[in-house]
């Protein structure tokens, strides 16, 4: 079996008439040798009427999909980084802890979190969405009402073990899922809608602590202990709700009619996702994605913006704090730069989904964050480094989703996909364990220097970096297997056997 001769350029060229044929074009590959779509339910209606329907199908997933999953990672991330809130409002006096020993808890959930996150998503596709999403809210909802109960260091290292562990495996949990509804022109506005809400949940998580720490001595608890014990609850009511809120995959779906789940289907069939279809676990998808250099570079890329992200959530409310405003202002002034950073996470979601160039838009986002640290490594004036938070949010919450789209779009078969953001996200996620050890108060004075000269870096060499070289290395195979140096892979295979190779397989382009 082999392939038509390729025109060497990148992603935003115009197939050829040969290119048409296969399907070719950035992030797929054709409907040759994928086999038979199944019977077109919308058979002998016209391309409007079936359009109509596919738009009234899409925004059907997005209601039933979108909105319930961003609230649940709002609480994912608003359970996690709330520590920092707490922090201002007395955390570490009542526990009788240093600063060391703050961040040293800090670290540990990272550990947990990281070392759990490349299996959850081979769990996620074994045991339903609809029972392991909502299992993993209750456990760490649990373990987040009892972090409020601790009276020293042990119980909070304790505490933020267990957390890590529980919460491991919603964000690529999540992201795995969702590339199994979408095509893969739409997932990357959906994956920044999804994300958005830990911006939105950093602005949100300063206003709460601001109202909760009025509550400090109910009880006989500090406002502190309140932060973790309400947000705890909530989460495990949310995650009860979630057993009849989250669904499971699309060919079991129990919102869509029989008729609309067989659309979904032959809709991810047409974009020649392997996620339409049933597919048995075996060790050869994971060391497939583990011999992927695309999987190890994604990884760079990834640690890039991630440890960033939890330097500057974790710390921000100190950073503000350092400034020279007091807890309470220092909290509600950590609101602006989330809430900028939210509406650029989805406009360039919307921008990359058009352009399929995810590359390019993490490499110019990048730059705003690395403006917005020099800008904090270099001004005295507090109200320059307050508007260098802003860029830095600005440059690194968009990119989280970005990168993860971009590893999506990438990564052809269910459970290779599964495996590799697995390591992807986990490999950045441990990356907090950096995150949580850069700031210190005996460097408040010196304005946190040392802190965002390493975000800075990671900023520069791994974000903009490797973004950099994945594009150019990525446009290089592409245009190789468009002049057909790759179609001696498929000689001598079936259909069948062509298909099995994924995103290896010679017809398969990349998003750029």
């Amino acid at each position: 079996m082999s392939f038509p001769e390729k025109r060497d350029s990148d992603s935003a060229h115009s197939p050829s008439s040969d290119e048409k044929k296969l399907g070719v074009e950035a992030g797929g590959f054709g409907t040759r040798g994928h086999g038979d779509l199944g019977p077109d339910p919308d058979a002998g209606l016209s391309e409007e009427e079936k359009a109509k329907i596919d738009r009234r199908l899409l925004w059907k997933l997005d209601l039933r999909l979108i909105p319930w999953l961003c609230l649940l990672y709002l609480i994912s991330f608003l359970d996690r980084t709330n520590i920092g809130n707490a922090r201002l409002i007395g955390l570490e006096d009542s526990l009788n802890i240093t600063g060391g020993q703050y961040n040293a808890a800090l670290s540990l959930f990272f550990v947990s979190y990281s070392l759990s996150e490349p299996l959850t998503n081979i769990l996620l596709k074994r045991l339903r969405p609809s029972v392991f999403i909502p299992a993993i809210m209750v456990a760490w909802g649990i373990v987040m009402t009892t972090m409020g109960l601790v009276h020293n260091f042990s119980g909070l290292m304790a505490a933020r073990f267990f957390l890590g562990l529980a919460e491991a495996g919603l964000f690529p949990g999540i992201n795995y899922y969702l590339s199994c509804w979408y095509k893969r022109d739409e997932f990357g506005i959906r994956a920044a809608i999804f994300f958005s809400a830990a911006a939105v949940s950093g602005s949100f998580g300063g206003l709460l602590a601001a109202a909760i720490g009025n509550m400090d001595g109910l009880g006989g608890k500090r406002g502190w202990s309140w932060i973790f014990i309400l947000e705890g609850l909530a989460t495990v009511l949310i995650g009860i709700a979630s057993f009849w809120m989250v669904f499971d995959f699309p060919d079991e779906a129990t919102f869509l009619s029989d008729v609309d789940r067989q659309r979904v289907i032959r809709r991810l069939k047409a974009d020649q996702q392997s996620s339409a279809e049933h597919e048995e676990f075996q060790m050869s998808y994971f060391w497939a994605s583990v011999r992927d250099w695309k999987t190890w570079l994604y990884a760079i890329i990834y640690m890039g913006c991630d440890a960033p992200l939890y330097a500057f959530s974790l710390f921000l409310p100190t950073i503000i704090n350092g400034l020279g405003y007091k807890s309470t202002e220092a909290q509600l002034l950590s609101v602006p730069p989330y809430a900028a950073a939210a509406i650029l996470t989805i406009t360039i979601g919307y921008i990359a989904d058009r352009t399929r160039q995810r590359g390019l838009c993490n490499m110019g986002v990048s730059i705003l964050g690395i403006i917005g640290f020099a800008m904090l490594l270099s001004a005295k004036s507090p109200g320059v480094q307050y508007a260098g938070t802003f860029l830095g949010a600005l440059g690194i919450y968009p990119c989280i989703s970005n990168t993860i789209t971009w590893v999506s779009n990438n990564t052809e078969g269910v459970y290779k996909r599964g495996v590799t953001m697995g390591f992807v996200i986990g490999w950045g996620n441990l990356n907090g364990v950096v995150s949580s050890n850069i700031y210190f108060k005996r460097d408040q004075k010196s304005g946190y220097r040392t802190g965002h000269g390493i975000v800075f870096s990671y900023l520069v060499l791994f974000l903009l970096g490797g973004s950099a070289l994945q594009y150019l290395l990525l446009r290089r195979e592409n245009a190789k297997r468009r002049r057909g140096g790759r179609d001696y892979l498929s000689v001598g295979k079936t259909e069948k056997e062509v298909e099995a190779l994924g995103d290896v397989r010679p017809n398969f382009i990349y998003t750029l």
